[in-house]
């Protein structure tokens, strides 16, 4: 995922528009990165980012750079030693704030031209040119405002407290409040220079070579007489074929070769857990999650909580596991049957068709969503086509309020792929929504980025459902609805629970491969249970996965979002048509409060364990549907 090295701790601005915030990919399954097939009716549906830049060559770029240049200087000037003046009033700290979010948006509008030319196309040298020169501009710019958060934090409490509630300050007083809970992690202004710069050849040059070295690993899949030499994305891919033992070889093949590299493996995530644990040390954090439980605006025993429910339901995934195998005609699941597909039968679908289905979807829930979501299609804001050095997977970029965001998918012509675009239009939805706000309430924490994305998914899989008459396809849509959650909510808390053992251990010694294995296996063992068999070479599943090594404990934002919005869907199918002005509400109010205060305001209370218990519910009540199904379809 690109991302620009945030300056200060967790970047307090939220300044730079590719960060985890504003740009936004699904956590779905094990084939995420590149499709396998090159489907034709999508062709030519390619994004227009001339609402950024037109081109590479565009002179605004460098034009925009020096004037970004200037303005930085001239606010270093003119404001430092700002918040040490006692004469400041709250008019000015508005007028300040002000030309602090024009820089700022300034700013991500080039990080976001440089990150969406780079994604459109990995292979264009001039593109990553652009985007290191970029990136490395940024960062100094980052430097020269550093010391205006800094000195905010350095305020005392009681006038911080002050300022805040002015009415002059409204807009900014989330802002203002959310930055100091940095205060007691945050270092000197020439530390946190030397830390931002630092980590240009810290973690982020251990996610480069992560990066680079996972995506140069050919695996030699042998099967059936035949040898291919297959990259990553191709071998997981194989994950979802209808032919049990080819699943297994593959998976076999996958593994093998991850633990071929196990020395460079290993040795990325435990520097990058060393790195971790000597960040919070320096800055104080009195455990590894919880910098990123600030970063949500989320407490930690609310997130303990969510995770502890989300366990206690693992009892759902068994029940659906037993389910597909009898589906499969197997005694007992494998891991490597996960994601086979319970229909063979599905139908293609073309491009036009699922666009025509999510924007009929959307309009059903509230005529908005179905308006915003058509100019996507309409203004060219999206990129469908495949095309071979085009970043796999799907994302939603929310660059700037004063533009618009861009969605890239890659359609295959699958009926998969109208679950993808739902989701992605969802998040362009509520990232467009979020311009009423200023630049800094506009970007949504983790926690609650998924709001919109997976309410999409679940409006539109609503009324594929009722508008599919075959039995048969209905039940292999629900099934792979059923995976997608279950890889969101419960495959994710298994990868926190494993963060949590690798980080608590990481901080007494240097962990071998044969404990990381160990982790992973005892992690994933509570959630498989009785009803799938560990095959063996899963013990290296830990060994690819990017956000181990790219965000430390990333992965339980992707629990809070499915788990959330499942349980806002249980509140729309509790309520009617009076949960939707709410929740539309919600969509607008960007990052204007907190998430507990936003979520408040729709009746949901996120520290109540019955709450997360609603969305458990509905994963209950599909895996039964599921089972009523297949019944019907035995006879």
């Amino acid at each position: 995922m690109l991302e620009i090295p945030s300056a200060t701790a967790e970047n307090l601005a939220s300044r730079t528009a590719l960060s985890k915030s504003s740009l936004h990919t699904s956590a779905i399954g094990p084939a995420e990165d590149q499709p396998s097939n090159m489907a034709e009716s999508a062709q030519g549906i390619v994004w227009d980012l001339s609402d950024l830049y037109t081109g590479l060559d565009d002179l605004r770029i460098d034009q925009h750079l020096t004037e970004l240049a200037q303005r930085c200087a001239k606010f270093s000037t003119d404001h430092r030693g700002f918040f040490a003046s006692a004469s400041f009033s709250p008019e000015a700290l508005r007028k300040t704030l002000v030309e602090y979010e024009g820089i700022c948006e300034l700013m991500s509008r080039l990080g976001a031209y440089a990150g969406l030319v780079t994604a459109a196309d990995t292979a264009s040298d001039a593109g990553r040119r652009l985007e290191d020169r970029i990136r490395q501009q940024l960062v100094e710019r980052e430097n020269e405002l550093t010391f205006f958060d800094l000195e905010w934090l350095a305020v005392d409490d009681a006038r911080a407290a002050t300022l805040a509630a002015d009415p002059i300050l409204a807009n900014y007083t989330h802002y203002l409040t959310g930055a100091r809970r940095y205060r007691p992690h945050t270092k000197s202004e020439p530390e946190e220079l030397l830390l931002n710069q630092k980590s240009l050849t810290a973690r982020a040059a251990w996610t480069n070579l992560f990066d680079e070295f996972v995506s140069s690993i050919q695996y030699r899949f042998e099967f059936a007489g035949e040898t291919q030499v297959l990259s990553q994305p191709q071998i997981l891919a194989i994950s979802y074929h209808p032919e049990r033992e080819r699943r297994k070889a593959a998976q076999g093949c996958l593994y093998a070769e991850l633990a071929r590299h196990e020395l460079v493996l290993s040795t990325v995530l435990n520097t990058v857990a060393q790195d971790h644990g000597i960040n919070d040390q320096v800055r104080g954090y009195a455990g590894p999650m919880n910098s990123r439980h600030l970063a949500n605006e989320v407490a930690p025993a609310v997130v303990e909580r969510m995770l502890d429910v989300a366990e206690a339901n693992y009892p759902i995934a068994h029940s659906y596991y037993r389910l597909k195998a009898r589906l499969l005609g197997l005694p007992k699941m494998a891991t490597y049957d996960q994601y086979a597909p319970v229909s063979t039968n599905l139908p293609e679908c073309k491009f036009t068709t699922g666009r025509d289905t999510v924007l009929a979807s959307f309009e059903r829930f509230h005529p908005t969503m179905r308006d915003v979501a058509a100019q996507f299609f309409e203004k060219r804001w999206i990129d469908a086509e495949v095309r071979p050095t085009k970043r796999g997977g799907a994302f939603s970029a929310s660059t700037v309020p004063s533009v618009h965001p861009y969605i890239l998918v890659n359609w295959t012509d699958k009926l998969r792929d109208v679950s993808t675009l739902a989701h992605e239009l969802g998040h362009g939805i509520h990232q467009y929504q979020s311009r009423k706000q200023t630049y800094f309430n506009f970007h949504h924490p983790l926690t609650t980025a998924e709001t919109a994305s997976v309410m999409g998914e679940f409006l539109t899989f609503e009324y594929v459902m009722e508008t599919t008459a075959d039995p048969q396809i209905r039940l292999g849509l629900l099934c792979s609805k059923i995976e997608d959650a279950f890889a969101t909510v419960f495959r994710q808390t298994v990868l926190t629970r494993f963060e949590q053992l690798v980080h608590g251990a990481r901080r007494q010694e240097r962990l071998s491969s044969d404990q990381l294995c160990e982790f992973w296996w005892q992690a994933n063992g509570k959630l498989y249970g009785d009803a799938v068999e560990m095959f063996e070479p899963y013990r290296w599943g830990w060994a690819y996965i990017p956000h181990f090594v790219h965000t430390p404990f990333y992965c339980y934002a992707y629990v809070f979002g499915e788990l959330l919005v499942l349980s806002l869907y249980r509140m729309y199918q509790e309520q009617g048509r009076d949960f939707v002005p709410k929740y539309m509400q919600l969509l607008e109010s960007g990052s204007k409060e907190s998430p507990e205060k936003l979520l408040a305001k729709v009746g949901a209370d996120i520290s109540e364990p019955g709450f997360w218990q609603k969305g458990l519910d509905v994963l209950r009540d599909m895996v039964t549907k599921a089972e009523h199904l297949a019944a019907e379809l035995r006879g």
